[in-house]
């Protein structure tokens, strides 16, 4: 069972949009769950904004962190963590010492790169206990006609990090559909661009 984390040094950059509309798209193919692991809990007032059959289940994240993960491997095909907007919170820490794979985004802005140099660091603190961990870098909420999203991409790549080649656009569709509790899924026609762009992303994260 995949265990994904996404991970941040820096709150506003998408983190918990991404985690649910992952975790809304892998649950179309398998028992899928999130496990809210932020202390603002954005991911379960998102859950809790809904009362949509299928809607794919969010569990609080408490004290005994490790202890849910393990247990959460055991009924679920796919757990996605959304952890602090710090990595040097102790939830992440926990997390990094467990999970399969990392994904960190970023969006265009300098402050954002800048922040990302210290998760690069703690990831490789967390694969002194977690050799198999892999992290990958998401440019989020890209605006591709900007000079600072076409430059982000570059500079991204002097980071030790890989840089998905999937990007995730700035779209309505993301932030109409989390107002709502849904993700982009249940869109439709409306959402099919972006529901296009977490599928291409969970294809080159899974291989699936």
């Amino acid at each position: 069972m995949p265990v994904l984390a996404l991970v941040g040094n820096k709150g506003g950059a998408g983190k918990t949009t991404l985690c649910v509309n992952l975790a809304s798209a892998l649950s179309v193919h398998a028992p899928t769950v999130v496990l809210d692991a932020d202390p603002q809990r954005s991911a379960l007032q998102w859950r809790a904004s809904t009362d949509r059959a299928g809607a794919v289940a969010v569990l609080d994240a408490n004290h005994r962190l490790e202890a849910q993960i393990r247990d959460a491997r055991l009924h679920y095909e796919y757990l996605v963590i959304d952890c602090p907007p710090s990595v040097h919170a102790l939830q992440t820490t926990q997390v990094l010492a467990v999970c399969d794979i990392a994904l960190i985004p970023v969006q265009p802005s300098p402050l954002d790169i800048w922040a990302t140099v210290y998760i690069e660091a703690k990831v490789d603190e967390a694969r002194r206990t977690n050799p198999g961990l892999r992290a990958m870098l998401v440019i989020n909420q890209l605006e591709p006609r900007t000079k600072l999203s076409q430059l982000t991409r570059q500079a991204l790549a002097e980071l030790g990090l890989p840089v998905a080649a999937t990007a995730i656009r700035r779209r309505v569709a993301y932030r109409s559909s989390v107002l709502d509790g849904r993700s982009v899924m249940d869109l439709g026609s409306r959402g099919s661009a972006a529901a296009a762009e977490i599928g291409k992303l969970i294809q080159e994260v899974l291989g699936a």
